[in-house]
C-alpha cells in the first residue's frame, strides 16, 4: 500500500485561471434603417423590361418609380426614394436631371419603347384619343399656362393635354398646348407627329375620339393621311341626319336599333333626302360632300336621357315663373326682359332621346355598323388611363412655371402610366393595390457586434404571385 499513491494529495481538476479584467459586454443589436427595397426593385424590373432603361438615366427613373408609389414634389421625391431603399441624391442633381429631361430627348426614347411593345401586342390596328387639363396653382398666365374651358370649371391657368393610347389604354403619345387651346385643334398635330415619329404614313389604322373632336378640318385632316376615323357625333345633328327616317317612321325606335346613312362633310350641304325610304349607303369614291353616319337607340340610355331632359325641362319652367333665379339655362328664351320656355326646342330634344350618333370614313364593306359601334366604345380606356394620371399618378395640380419643367413633368407621368399599365395587364391588379401589398414588406439593415447585415422580407404567397406573374425573382 506504500507504494500506491495517495490521489487525496493530488489535484484531479486544475483550477482555472481567473482574467485580471473582465470581459467586455456585447451591445445589443441595432435595426439601422428599414426600407421597402423589394417595391422599388420589382418598380424598376418592369421599367427595364419595357426598354426604358436605354435612356440611361438613373435620376429619371428614379423619379418614375417615386411617381408611381407616392405622387409627389421633386423637393419631396427625395424621402419617398430614401424609404423605397434608393441611393439618394440631393435636391439640387434631382432639379438639374428633371430641367435636362426634354432637351435629352427622353421622351422620344420611350415613345419608341411604348410603340415597340403595343406593335409586339398586337394592338395598333385600332389607337384612341382623348384630352384632358392640367390646372396650376399659379395667380398669373404666360404664353403656355393659359385660361381656358374647364370641365371641372375652374378660372387657374392650365394647360391642355393629348393624350393617344392603343385599344388596350397603353400610351403612345403625349403633348401639350396652351390651355386656352380648342379641343378640336389638338387631335391631328399628335396623331401626325404619332405617324412620323415611327413612320406610319400609308398605315391602315383607325383613330377613335369622342364628339369633342368632331370638326370638319378634322376629320378632312386624317382622311387626307390615309387614316380611318370613328367620332362622336353631336345630338344637334341627329334631325338632319335622320329627317329621312323621322319622316317615313316618326320617332319611333326600337331597342338596339341602328339606322346606317350619311351626313354632310358641311353644314350649309344636303346629303339626305325625304324622297327616298331607304337610307342611302355612304360610297367614298361618290359621296364627296358626306361622311357616312351611324346612329344607335337604346332604352336604357333613353331613360337615362329622360331623366336628364325632365330636371332640365323643370329648372327651366321654374326660371321662367320666377321660382329660381334667372340664369342661363336651357329651353330658356329671352327676349328683352321676358322669359318663356322653348317648347319647340324641348320637343326636339325629346324626341332624340336615347339616340347616340358616330362618324366615319369606314365603308360599310370594310366594317359593319356594329363592329364601328363597338371600336368606339372601346374609348373608355383612354378615358381610365387619364383617371389613372389623375388619380394614381396624380398628374394635376402642377407647380413648375418653366415650359421645360412642365414638358419633364409629363415625360414622368407619360413614363409611370406606361409602366403602371404593364403592371396592371399583366397582374390583374390596379397600379395602387399593387403599391399597397408589396410596400409593407420591408427589408431590415441590422448591425451586432460590429458585424452589419440586410435581411430581405418573408414573401406571402399573394405577394409572391405578383413577383411571379411580372417575371421578377428577388433572389430568396
Amino acid at each position: 500500500m506504500a507504494d500506491v499513491a495517495d490521489f487525496r494529495k493530488q489535484a484531479l481538476i486544475a483550477e482555472q485561471s481567473r482574467p485580471s479584467a473582465p470581459a467586455p459586454v456585447v451591445a445589443p443589436g441595432r435595426t439601422l434603417g428599414a426600407s421597402s427595397r423589394l417595391l422599388y426593385d420589382t418598380l424598376g424590373h418592369v421599367y427595364d423590361w419595357l426598354g426604358f432603361d436605354t435612356v440611361g438615366d438613373a435620376v429619371f427613373r428614379d423619379l418614375v418609380i417615386a411617381r408611381i408609389v407616392e405622387p409627389t414634389s421633386k423637393l419631396d421625391a427625395s424621402r419617398v426614394l430614401s424609404d423605397l431603399g434608393a441611393q439618394v441624391v440631393s435636391y439640387k442633381t434631382i432639379d438639374r436631371h428633371v430641367r435636362k429631361i426634354h432637351a435629352n430627348g427622353h421622351r422620344d426614347a420611350i415613345a419608341k419603347k411604348c410603340f415597340a411593345y403595343a406593335t409586339d401586342c398586337g394592338g395598333l390596328s385600332l389607337i384612341l384619343y382623348d384630352v384632358m387639363t392640367l390646372y396650376f396653382e399659379a395667380e398669373s398666365e404666360d404664353s403656355l399656362r393659359r385660361i381656358g374651358y374647364s370641365k371641372e370649371r375652374r378660372v387657374d391657368p392650365q394647360i391642355v393635354v393629348g393624350l393617344l393610347v392603343d385599344r388596350s389604354g397603353f400610351p403612345l403619345e403625349i403633348g401639350c398646348f396652351e390651355g386656352n387651346t380648342a379641343e378640336t385643334t389638338t387631335i391631328v398635330p399628335i396623331v401626325t407627329s404619332f405617324l412620323a415619329r415611327h413612320n406610319l404614313e400609308g398605315t391602315p389604322m383607325v383613330v377613335a375620339a369622342d364628339a369633342g373632336m368632331l370638326s370638319a378640318s378634322n376629320l378632312a385632316a386624317l382622311d387626307e393621311v390615309g387614316l380611318s376615323f370613328i367620332v362622336g357625333s353631336r345630338g344637334t345633328k341627329a334631325p338632319g341626319d335622320l329627317e329621312s327616317h323621322f319622316h317615313w317612321n316618326g320617332d319611333v325606335f326600337t331597342d338596339g336599333q341602328i339606322i346606317d346613312t350619311v351626313t354632310p362633310r358641311h353644314g350649309n350641304t344636303k346629303v339626305n333626302t325625304t324622297k327616298l325610304r331607304a337610307e342611302p349607303v355612304w360610297n367614298p369614291d361618290s359621296d364627296t360632300a358626306a361622311w357616312r353616319a351611324i346612329w344607335s337607340y337604346s332604352a336604357k340610355r333613353a331613360r337615362r336621357d329622360q331623366k336628364t331632359l325632365a330636371a332640365q325641362e323643370a329648372r327651366a319652367r321654374a326660371i321662367v315663373s320666377g321660382e329660381k333665379k334667372a340664369k342661363t339655362a336651357r329651353f330658356v328664351k329671352t327676349r328683352g326682359d321676358d322669359r318663356a320656355v322653348d317648347e319647340a326646342s324641348l320637343a326636339r330634344a325629346q324626341s332624340l332621346v336615347g339616340l347616340k350618333g358616330y362618324v366615319t370614313n369606314v365603308p360599310v364593306t370594310v366594317m359593319p355598323a356594329a363592329e364601328v359601334i363597338a371600336k368606339y366604345h372601346d374609348l373608355w380606356h383612354v378615358e381610365k388611363s387619364f383617371r389613372m394620371s389623375k388619380s394614381d399618378l396624380d398628374a394635376r395640380p402642377m407647380f413648375n412655371r418653366m415650359r421645360d419643367a412642365i414638358e419633364a413633368h409629363l415625360t414622368i407621368v407619360f413614363t409611370a402610366l406606361a409602366v403602371s399599365h404593364a403592371i396592371q395587364s399583366r397582374t390583374g391588379l390596379s397600379i395602387a393595390k399593387v403599391v399597397k401589398q408589396l410596400r409593407p414588406l420591408r427589408s431590415a439593415t441590422i448591425t451586432i457586434n460590429g458585424a452589419t447585415q440586410t435581411f430581405p422580407p418573408e414573401i406571402p404567397d399573394t405577394e409572391h404571385k405578383i413577383l411571379t406573374d411580372l417575371g421578377y425573382n428577388p433572389g430568396y
